[in-house]
């Protein structure tokens, strides 16, 4: 199978659920920006120290997650293959707060607005933390713009996960500089 199927050269882009639409359309947004986001988290937990295997692990399992929102995304409700996907799991919310509750315990108080940056890890977080944000928008944009009907529950769910996993690299930003030894940037206008 190669990789290049010329299919997409005039703008146009297969959804999973096999139905052609333009590259611009609000549901390949949002997958796009999930994607994005995923190989963002791939870059972050490549630069993870070898101390870091519980954050690796937990980052890799954030990956996992994406896949089922992104394929998700990638497919109309009305496909025949909608019913085959695998489902984000109803705890995934609770166990990004419970990891966010975790790492807080370890970080000094915020008492301001923190500069992104520090240790590379941490960089890569706040980067990831951003294009979560885009694809929380972009799927409220899809929500706004299109019917999802007994979809839409599911796709509210995936709503609260990206809107909870942009706090969760907020945090795991500051938790990768204080793993570091470096202390966050606090902004001084």
């Amino acid at each position: 199978m190669k990789i290049y199927t010329k299919t997409g050269d005039r703008g146009k882009t297969s959804l999973f659920s096999g139905e052609r639409v333009s590259k611009a359309n609000s549901r390949v947004e949002a997958y796009g920006d999930v994607d994005e986001l995923n190989s963002f988290l791939g870059a972050l937990a490549a630069s993870l120290s070898e101390g870091a295997a519980e954050v690796r692990r937990a980052v890799e399992q954030v990956q996992r997650e994406l896949f089922c929102v992104g394929s998700r995304l990638a497919t109309t409700p009305d496909s025949a293959h909608f019913e085959e996907l695998p489902e984000l799991n109803d705890g995934a919310v609770k166990r990004l707060e419970t990891e966010i509750d975790r790492m807080e315990e370890t970080l000094p108080p915020l008492k301001g607005f923190i500069i992104p940056g520090g240790h590379p890890s941490a960089c890569r977080a706040h980067v990831a933390r951003t294009v979560c944000r885009r694809a929380e928008r972009h799927l409220v944009a899809m929500l706004e713009t299109t019917d999802p009907g007994p979809e839409g529950g599911r796709l509210g769910q995936m709503g609260t996960y990206l809107n909870r996993l942009s706090d969760y690299l907020f945090v795991l930003a500051r938790y990768c500089n204080h793993l570091h030894g470096i202390t966050d940037t606090l902004w001084e206008p």
